[in-house]
């Protein structure tokens, strides 16, 4: 199943930079989960590829920082009984953390002050509610 890993339309990676290891997963399968090497880990080199812009590797290693060894990202996957499913849930996982960690930066936010007329609704709105709620106070006093 050798194929590139696409993270966006114009990110692809390609197998030649995914590195796989395979192992005995532990939860359900029955005997077969003794037997079948099912768990998938999947290495990529963040700090070598080729497939990123400068300024994407930057924000990527600046962003999975805290994730990476040596430059490297592993993500596991063993919640499948097949290895098959196993590896397309892998890639599938190692492509959304690309696609957030490679994604520019939110524009910033320009501070805005309410408008006169925004200021007097909201007024008018507390004076009408606390007349609503005087005029329910019982008058026994």
């Amino acid at each position: 199943m050798p194929s590139p890993l696409r993270v966006s339309r114009s990110v692809v990676v390609p197998e030649v930079e995914l590195s796989w290891r395979f192992s005995r997963s532990s939860g359900p399968g029955g005997q077969g989960v003794n037997t079948t090497d099912s768990r998938v880990e999947l290495t990529y080199d963040v700090a070598a590829t080729a497939a990123l812009s400068e300024a994407q590797r930057e924000r990527a290693l600046q962003r999975l920082a805290d994730r990476l060894v040596d430059g490297k990202i592993t993500v596991a996957a063993s919640e499948h009984r097949s290895q098959l499913r196993n590896r397309e849930a892998a890639m599938e996982r190692l492509a959304e953390l690309l696609r957030e960690a490679i994604a520019p930066p939110p524009k910033q936010r320009r501070a805005t002050k309410p408008s006169k007329r925004a200021k007097a609704k909201r007024m008018d709105a507390k004076r009408r509610r606390g007349d609503v709620k005087r005029l329910r106070r019982s008058t026994d006093d």
